[in-house]
């Protein structure tokens, strides 16, 4: 089973989802408080399961409704994806990848771990 990872960082606080192999699947962003770190888990574990996939590597993509995977090509050409909440706004992204099955896998492995995901603290 996955877990979200809370930690402190120099700005703020952000979170890791992790597969149950210890693998990174998607951050977040930086936010002020712990709280609102938490808040951010939450949006990720509520959102993940009811999210639409809008695939932009293709041309003439069908834009979804949030909230939705995004997934994109990079600057360097490698696949990524973006969970948007309900909002619009982005609560959680990944690495890159080299071929699109890797980042649908991905996509398929925050869908499966985030909603049951437990939270930790990391210590520094």
């Amino acid at each position: 089973m996955g877990k979200f990872v809370c930690k402190q960082v120099p700005s703020g606080f952000k979170f890791d989802l992790k597969a149950s192999n210890g693998e990174v699947i998607a951050t977040s962003e930086v936010y002020t408080t712990e709280a609102a770190c938490r808040k951010g888990i939450e949006s990720v574990k509520n959102n993940s399961v009811k999210a639409n996939l809008e695939d932009q590597t293709v041309e003439g993509f069908k834009a979804e409704k949030h909230p939705k995977f995004e997934i994109y090509t990079d600057k360097g050409g490698e696949f990524r994806f973006r969970l948007k909440a309900a909002n619009g706004e982005i609560i959680a992204v990944s690495e890159g990848y080299k071929a699109k099955p890797g980042c649908l896998n991905g996509i398929e492995s925050v869908k499966k771990n985030a909603p049951e995901a437990k939270i930790e603290k990391e210590e520094k």
